[in-house]
């Protein structure tokens, strides 16, 4: 019977080696965030991922019914984000002859011949220029071609820790893609290589007075010190909380965060819920010709879309006194980077497909839609929806969550308590310890490129060689009667 008891001894301090040894290996290792921050647990998260498809055969959900990314969306993001196989074999699993509004690109019947690796026109980096000038109809100073028509849409050092903030420059340094700051203002953590467009929102953060007022004087001292801000833009709403100012709490103003933004350490940071520089379009406009003057910069407006009279007067007033913004960047109001009450997360401003539509129809019949950029964002960080929302009538599209999911999201929604377990929407030192920007800046990077390479692949599929000759004739829209509609009908 000793030996029993000794064999039992043995497989126990075996077992106590190893669990020591994998605590240790899971605290020290810098790969993954998750088994970081929860040591031995965060693998069982792991093994239930292996076994998922087997598991949702009989429990849980399938593979698209999760929200707002579904569990095939979030794959293809994470496996992109690594370099690693992102395709998906055994046909769909849609029912397509189910779906309503179900998205369909029709293919030519001569498309493009992709270049093929090792060819002499094949590029690794698969650069997608934006096809417009930014600032070039006003003809500013420092108008330029934006390198990558795929940008890091407004996420600001606040509502992101510093870790997050650092990994996405970096990133966005590596693709060749702009970075926009969010409305935050601009901490170190923004100057490690990736070019910036810089965010004015309600509360001037950066650019404002002891009194929440437009500062112009520091808006141009910052950007004479920052020579990576190519373009600013002016935020009237986003697509989370439309018309909503936002809070963010005492305990979360440290010092670091009061220096970006300008503001008292330790004091609740109120962003109003509209502009105090301006209100109405014919100061709108002053406002953005004074700051395209004061920086050389070109100068864009970022809103949801709710009442068109607004987009209406805006293309009107443009186009009878030339004055204007540069840029347009519609959110739809199924963006979600900012933590909201339900009601105006679920109720509050267009979807993106059918706002920017309108909008883009306005500048349409005023004939100013070939003047401006038009950045969308909303859920458009996927390769068929990038694409339509070229087909729309975007010149560049915006990604936020699915950035966020190429550096280690795991779609927790717990962005808004500050306990984000992937060290993103964070600033618990723990848990953003397990974040290495270094590694997940390269992560973005692959993610970036990689959407890059598949919207070029799908607009060679149409016929095409760039995203932005892809129109609504290209899309079929298909509804649960087995019947079908043009989108250039539906849109």
């Amino acid at each position: 019977m000793a030996w029993y008891f000794q064999l039992f001894g043995l497989v126990a301090i075996a077992g106590a080696a190893i669990f020591i040894g994998v605590l240790i290996y899971d605290l020290v290792q810098r790969k993954h965030t998750i088994l970081h921050n929860f040591p031995i647990g965060g693998h069982f998260r792991y093994m239930l991922e292996k076994i998922g498809p087997e598991l949702r055969q009989y429990i849980v959900t399938d593979n698209d019914e999760e929200r707002p990314f579904s569990r095939d969306q979030r794959t293809w993001v994470y496996a992109s984000s690594k370099r690693q196989n992102n395709y998906f074999g055994f046909g769909t699993d849609n029912d397509l002859e189910r779906s309503s509004n179900y998205l369909i690109l029709k293919q030519s019947g001569f498309p493009k011949a992709v270049p093929l690796v090792g060819s002499a026109d094949y590029d690794d980096n698969h650069t997608l220029p934006c096809a417009k000038v930014m600032g070039g109809w006003r003809e500013r100073k420092k108008a330029f071609i934006p390198e990558s028509a795929v940008c890091v849409s407004a996420m600001s050092y606040g509502s992101l820790g510093s870790a997050a903030v650092e990994a996405l420059n970096t990133g966005c340094g590596i693709a060749g893609a702009l970075h926009n700051t969010g409305e935050g203002g601009i901490s170190k953590y923004h100057l490690n290589g990736g070019e910036l467009i810089l965010q004015l929102g309600t509360g001037y953060f950066g650019a404002r007075n002891r009194d929440g007022s437009f500062c112009l004087e520091k808006l141009v001292d910052t950007v004479a010190g920052t020579k990576s801000i190519r373009a600013i833009e002016i935020k009237l709403s986003q697509g989370a909380k439309p018309g909503l100012g936002g809070v963010l709490p005492a305990a979360k103003v440290t010092p670091e965060i009061a220096l970006a933004r300008g503001i008292e350490v330790g004091k609740a940071c109120i962003s109003p819920s509209c502009h105090s520089a301006f209100s109405d379009i014919d100061s709108l406009l002053d406002f953005v010709e004074l700051v395209a003057e004061s920086t050389g910069l070109p100068v864009g407006i970022k809103s949801a879309v709710g009442d068109l009279t607004f987009w209406t007067d805006l293309a009107q007033a443009m186009d009878k006194s030339g004055r204007g913004p540069d840029f347009i960047a519609i959110d739809g109001g199924e963006g979600g980077t900012g933590a909201a009450p339900l009601a105006f997360s679920d109720h509050v401003s267009f979807p993106f497909k059918l706002g920017f539509s309108k909008v883009h129809r306005i500048f349409e019949e005023e004939c100013m839609e070939d003047k401006v950029v038009f950045i969308g964002s909303a859920r458009l960080g996927l390769p068929i929806e990038a694409a339509f929302a070229f087909a729309l009538g975007c010149d560049m599209i915006g990604v936020a969550r699915e950035a966020m999911m190429s550096i280690g999201c795991i779609q927790a929604q717990r962005c808004h308590t500050g306990h984000c377990p992937a060290g993103i929407a964070t600033h618990n030192k723990w848990l953003m310890s397990g974040l290495d920007p270094t590694l997940k800046s390269a992560r973005l990077a692959n993610y970036i490129t990689t959407l890059r390479a598949e919207m070029i692949k799908l607009s060679y599929s149409a016929g095409v060689e760039h995203p932005s000759q892809l129109t609504r004739k290209h899309f079929e829209i298909l509804d649960d009667q087995l019947g079908s509609r043009s989108a250039a009908d539906v849109f």
